[in-house]
């Protein structure tokens, strides 16, 4: 199995008191779903998980798993230890875990490997490897990369190098068989499936996701000029949703555009600045209305974009 498509890290809405919104929740999934995400991601770092109780965590992978079985599609679900790990049993649509590279101890390349064969060994389904080296600290050459696909539960990486340098050049355009490099730093999504990589990870697809999915396929139809367009007008709307940290801008524009009920988020985060939700949706209506298609409009109330 190789992981393709655009894959929507869900957010964790939450209501004015503070609770999380599993109804909104529920309308982000299908919405998604319906402007032709391949896949759902629960409880990734968009989701704040760490900031969410156990219960609330276990109340937002129930509800996905519910969806996504429904509807008979893929779901990723954020689990980094053992225990994690075993939480994903008894949720049949889980189809692999996404599991971030330990942060901030940087235990080096062979440290990186051998904790990934370590969580193999607990993993009741296949791995996908989380490598954002900005966050975590942690570097891995393309050697390493291939090194963790040599793990037989390990199926893909996401993968979200600040740069396209050699290293992630030589990865994308050349990955171990069967193995899946899903782009994941969302202002580079265009060069890095002009690349080759099989698909996306990309939290700016809860805006404007049907565009997302057509520079996908645009780029492995080979419609070059298409996905060119659409690139450079999506790598803005990317870097609007990420001037402050994530999801705090994505939360602000789907709270105005009246699709959750409030922009919260949790600390350690902070609500971002109106004026980082007014550019990020002025960025949503210049991608409009400069003729790129907006095939995931929501007709009941005419807003542009999901």
């Amino acid at each position: 199995m190789t992981l393709t498509g655009v894959y929507v890290p869900l957010i964790t809405p939450f209501d004015e008191d503070g609770t999380v919104a599993f109804g909104a929740l529920e309308t982000l999934a299908h919405d998604a779903l319906a402007a032709g995400a391949a896949g759902l991601v629960a409880l990734g770092t968009t989701a704040e998980p760490s900031a969410l109780s156990t219960a609330e965590r276990a109340g937002v992978l129930d509800v996905l798993n519910a969806i996504c079985q429904r509807r008979g599609v893929p779901l990723l679900a954020g689990a980094n230890t053992a225990e994690e790990l075993r939480t994903l049993q008894g949720h049949p649509a889980v189809t692999a875990s996404l599991c971030l590279v330990p942060p901030f101890v940087r235990p080096g390349e062979d440290g990186v490997v051998a904790h990934f064969a370590a969580l193999a060994v607990a993993s009741h389904v296949p791995m996908v490897v989380y490598h954002v080296p900005h966050r975590t600290g942690q570097e891995l050459s393309a050697d390493a990369v291939r090194r963790l696909a040599a793990i037989d539960a390990v199926i893909g990486v996401k993968y979200a190098p600040t740069a396209l340098d050699a290293d992630a050049v030589d990865l994308i355009t050349d990955p171990p068989a069967g193995f899946a490099v899903l782009a994941a730093t969302d202002v580079l999504l265009s060069p890095m499936l002009a690349l080759g990589a099989h698909g996306a990870i990309a939290a700016s697809a809860h805006l404007a996701t049907a565009d997302f999915v057509a520079l996908d396929e645009a780029w492995h139809a080979g419609r070059t000029t298409r996905g060119r367009t659409l690139g450079r007008h999506l790598a803005r709307l990317s870097a609007a949703l990420f001037a402050e940290p994530n999801p705090a801008v994505i939360k602000g524009v789907l709270h105005a555009r009246g699709r959750i009920p409030s922009p919260h988020v949790r600390l350690p985060l902070l609500p971002a600045a109106k004026a980082s939700v007014d550019a990020a949706a002025r960025s949503l209506l210049s991608t409009a209305s400069a003729g790129v298609p907006q095939a995931g409009q929501l007709p009941q109330s005419g807003r542009l974009g999901l």
